[in-house]
């Protein structure tokens, strides 16, 4: 497996970089449901495609980690918030502060803000990138019922998928494309109701999918990243991946797994899952898979550490990271050179 995975990773990253010329059908639609002209799809090129450099994701981690949990209505949230604006905007992305108020599941208001980079803002043809980065406000889920009003330190629980996102931010601005891309990392995911009611969670893309930064906004498809940075993690299909965005969600596996990805990205059908991508499809109609750890035999469904307090550092893994940014990565690349969709 090891010998193969060099192989594999040699053919993509040629001197520094990755060169996949994988060819993908275009989508050939000349106008959106409503008669409304949509761009040409674009002229299929030579792709070469940056290496992630996932010692950078890592400290983008570490860097939110070092504010504290980012629950809302607190400094550390304020801070990371700042932090992140000034990131993006280093990386020549128009940066767009979306703030809004939604009221938490238990009555309590909310200062939430969603945090957009625009790379490319003119573009007619984007493409859309997320991940959440609030931290949950209790360890609901510790062994330790003394750590359960304790904030959970959110290292793979919504700093991982920043991270992961900020480094391809970076390569986009060192490694410019003609498409358009929409970064966003959303506030007030997980501020839910245990096992209540399913619009108690995600308020930030509930929030923006009703109410986009740019009147009339589409995208031609979305990706989430939601935990992808702990060792061992296991990305299934999930069903509402399948169910809106079944083309875009297999080739991203099929994708991942020619790289050398296997091991993280199985080709195997998972349950419906509710998260930010589930408000995306069914109010934004935008269609986006969710690329998400789902453990094996796990009793929660997600890693042993989820809404407790072990979610620190230590649960994270670069090479976790390097596999899911490295997919994104090449996804946005073969976008751009039209040998994706």
């Amino acid at each position: 497996m090891i010998l193969q995975r060099k192989i594999a990773i040699a053919f993509f990253l040629c001197l520094g970089f990755g060169l996949f010329c994988t060819s993908c059908g275009n989508d050939s639609s000349s106008q959106k449901p409503g008669g409304e002209e949509t761009p040409p799809p674009a002229a299929i090129k030579n792709v070469v495609v940056p290496k992630f450099e996932r010692d950078s994701a890592y400290a983008y981690i570490e860097k939110q980690m070092s504010f504290g949990p980012r629950v809302p209505n607190t400094e550390a949230h304020r801070k990371c918030k700042e932090w992140m604006a000034a990131k993006l905007e280093s990386f020549n992305a128009e940066v767009v502060l979306q703030d809004f108020v939604a009221k938490r599941y238990d009555g309590v208001d909310l200062q939430g803000t969603n945090v957009i980079g625009r790379i490319n803002p003119d573009a007619k043809r984007r493409i859309m990138l997320s991940a959440h980065w609030d931290s949950r406000f209790i360890s609901d889920y510790d062994e330790d019922e003394d750590n359960h009003d304790k904030p959970v330190p959110g290292a793979d629980d919504g700093a991982s998928g920043v991270g992961v996102l900020l480094e391809i931010a970076r390569l986009l601005d060192k490694y410019p494309i003609e498409y358009g891309v929409d970064i966003i990392f959303w506030d007030l995911e997980d501020q839910g109701e245990g096992r209540g009611d399913q619009n108690s969670w995600c308020l930030g893309s509930q929030y923006w999918s009703r109410n986009p930064h740019v009147s009339g906004y589409s995208a031609r498809f979305g990706i989430l990243l939601d935990m992808v940075g702990s060792e061992g993690a296991r990305f299934v299909k999930d069903g509402i991946s399948r169910r809106f965005a079944p083309q875009v969600v297999n080739k991203v596996w099929k994708m991942a797994r020619a790289m050398g990805y296997g091991d993280y990205f199985q080709d195997i059908n998972g349950p419906e899952l509710v998260d930010d991508h589930l408000f995306i499809n069914t109010l934004a109609g935008i269609p986006t898979i969710d690329i998400i750890n789902r453990p094996e035999g796990s009793k929660t469904g997600f890693g042993h550490y989820w809404h407790t307090q072990k979610d620190d550092i230590t649960v994270i893994s670069k090479r976790a990271l390097r596999a899911v940014g490295q997919t994104v990565c090449a996804v946005v690349y073969q976008t751009d050179g039209g040998r994706f969709l």
